[in-house]
């Protein structure tokens, strides 16, 4: 009996400490996340002065795939760490009320800019580009859009393949990702997809 309330206490402790923290408007949070005023001219020049990119993150209440990618793919060391050094990660709800600020200066909510962009599927990831005219909007603008949930080796090769602007090369998302993964397999790595 002893040993039976052990073991539940300590799964308990190990469930807790994968949940991801969920935030008042249900969504699942990153402490890594940035906060801003949600104008994405604005924001693409404070991830430029820090050396970084800008992506932005769709996400729903509810939604099993944005808690997949919270509690199994983003608390990954690996993940994480390559994402907060290269990346200012900006979260938008695709209900949401709050004000965005398009490039092309367009004032729109969070749900308005979510039909505007085309987005379908939650998690939806923005890649935006280094730096832009300001004539088109965000869809129009993104140089990678990776639409759902996807494991640790694709999830984290889209976002190098990003980094290393494979977008300006020949070498497209699929093949870079089939090229990594080969990579991996052959360096003994499991799970390399």
């Amino acid at each position: 009996m002893r040993l039976f309330l052990a073991v539940t206490v300590l799964l308990a402790g190990i469930t807790g400490a994968l949940a991801a923290e969920v935030g008042d408007d249900g969504l699942h949070k990153q402490a890594w996340f940035a906060t801003t005023f949600r104008d994405i001219k604005e924001d693409m020049a404070t991830a430029r002065a820090e050396g970084k990119r800008l992506a932005l993150i769709f996400e729903q209440r509810g939604c099993i795939y944005c808690r997949q990618v919270h509690e199994e793919v983003l608390v990954d060391p690996e993940v994480r760490d390559f994402i907060k050094d290269n990346y200012m990660v900006v979260q938008y709800n695709l209900y949401g009320d709050e004000e965005v600020t398009d490039l092309d200066g367009e004032a729109l909510t969070e749900k308005t800019a979510a039909r505007k962009w085309r987005v379908t599927f939650t998690p939806t990831i923005f890649f935006m580009p280094e730096e832009t005219d300001g004539k088109k909007d965000v869809g129009a603008s993104t140089v990678a859009v990776m639409p759902g949930a996807f494991r640790k080796g694709t999830f984290l090769d889209m976002f190098q393949w990003v980094h290393k602007k494979g977008y300006e090369t020949d070498e497209g998302f699929q093949r870079y990702h089939a090229r990594r993964i080969v990579e991996r397999r052959e360096a003994g790595e499991k799970n390399s997809d």
